[in-house]
């Protein structure tokens, strides 16, 4: 690992390390998670064909930036002893070593029928974990010289807003997470109100401020009520957060908005950058006014970044997430021509685009996060394919689509842009994942 063991063993009893950890194409839910130390508990559901297993395991033998132990008291596995070891290699280096002892039920029978597939499944999980793990302690390095900072969160309940809240915390800041609702807040929860009066204050001094909150554009067919709800979930919301934001006497140094290659509309013949002006479309007029809302923190002096997503790559959620059923069973393949352009972006690499966002103090204004490798539709349908060990031949026409999504299937399903993010490339930010074969392959295991 690139950092000493001490910065290794503090990301790992960080309490986002746990999020950070669990492999995107397995269904688990995190019930509990206590602080290391000797004695609490971690309790994960985990989804196992039709039915959830709980998995409770106590945590032992804990030594600061040394070890600790996890062991199962309940689960799948008959046994199961887990230490974590932090091993000094160097200034900057250490190894991560990880032991495992396990025993499945009736382990005599068991093990001759899964001994084989759960040592596979083993192995694929601790390469992505330390994967994973290498990869975010790299990051956080490379800004080791900042100090630590307050950052809050809007939308932190979504996928990319999960990663980034535990990216984060995992890097020593501390998160604020602003929540809608009338539940009860937990620590480090501010109430906040997207479409009325809230109090801000508690936003008073804070760092920076990420802007992830907004109406999922992919939920239903585009009915007029529909769009109306879309566009003031993004324009009068981020208006709302941006005037509280403005009236404070200590404002954020920093307000980083998440925004949409909508901006762009469909671009059928062309590559598109930072430069290139608003396209047309309803997406494209969601996403100017999701933009011109952020005027008053603009006007206030502060360092504003829209940073325009493309379709981010997660297993669990989003385009793929909704994709992966139909390939297992066999229905993916061309949408429409197939031609369109579809500019995407891993969740890792977005939340460190975030990240980057937040301490490169020459960066402001639009920021197109995308992989700097567009593919056309067909292309991404076969590379999902070929993960996933399915053929790539059921195409979905355009005039199927047009009847089924109506608006919504021809500017989300049938258009396309290939997307340069000119301005993360002039700034030196590096990609984890630039190709869509790299990113498909990490999120499934496949690596």
């Amino acid at each position: 690992m690139p950092v000493s063991r001490w910065k290794l063993a503090a990301w790992h009893f960080s309490p986002g390390a746990i999020n950070r950890l669990i492999p995107p194409w397995q269904d688990v839910r995190i019930e509990r998670n206590e602080p290391l130390q000797d004695g609490s508990k971690t309790v994960l559901a985990l989804k196992v064909g039709p039915i959830r297993i709980r998995w409770i395991a106590v945590h032992e033998n804990v030594k600061v930036g040394e070890h600790f132990v996890d062991r199962s008291i309940q689960g799948p596995f008959s046994h199961w002893v887990h230490e974590h070891s932090f091993l000094e290699k160097g200034d900057h280096e250490s190894e991560l070593r990880d032991s495992v002892e396990y025993a499945l039920p009736c382990s005599s029978i068991s093990d001759f029928f899964m001994g084989g597939k759960i040592r596979r499944d083993l192995a694929q999980m601790f390469a992505f974990r330390h994967r994973r793990t290498r990869d975010d302690l790299a990051r956080h390095a490379k800004y080791s010289h900042s100090p630590r900072r307050t950052i809050a969160v809007t939308g932190s309940t979504g996928a990319v807003g999960r990663a980034l809240c535990a990216f984060l915390t995992t890097g020593g800041h501390r998160v604020l997470r602003l929540v809608r609702g009338s539940s009860p807040l937990g620590p480090d929860e501010i109430r906040w109100n997207p479409n009325g009066a809230w109090d801000a204050t508690q936003l008073e001094g804070i760092d920076a401020v990420v802007h992830l909150a907004g109406e999922n554009i992919a939920q239903g067919r585009w009915s007029e009520a529909r769009k109306r709800v879309i566009l003031e979930s993004r324009a009068l919301g981020t208006k709302n957060l941006a005037e509280a934001i403005a009236r404070l006497a200590k404002p954020p140094a920093v307000m980083v908005c998440a925004s949409a290659v909508g901006f762009y509309g469909n671009r059928p013949d062309s590559t598109v950058d930072e430069t290139t002006p608003r396209g047309d479309g309803f997406l494209a007029d969601v996403t100017h006014a999701w933009e011109t809302a952020l005027q008053p923190v603009e006007a206030r002096g502060m360092r504003v970044v829209r940073m325009r997503i493309g379709i981010v790559v997660n297993a669990r959620s989003g385009v793929v997430g909704a994709l992966r059923l139909p390939f297992l069973f066999g229905a993916g393949g061309r949408v429409g021509s197939g031609r369109q352009g579809m500019s995407w972006i891993h969740l890792d690499d977005l939340i460190a685009a975030i990240q980057f966002a937040i301490e490169e103090q020459s960066l402001s204004g639009p920021v197109n996060a995308v992989s700097p490798q567009p593919v056309a539709q067909i292309d991404f349908a076969r590379a999902l394919a070929r993960v996933l060990h399915r053929p790539c031949l059921a195409p979905l026409p355009a005039p199927l689509v047009r009847l089924l999504f109506g608006q919504m299937g021809t500017e989300l399903l049938l258009s396309g842009q290939c997307v340069h993010p000119k301005v993360l490339l002039a700034h030196g930010f590096r990609f984890g994942f630039p190709t869509i074969s790299e990113a498909l392959r990490f999120e499934f295991g496949r690596s």
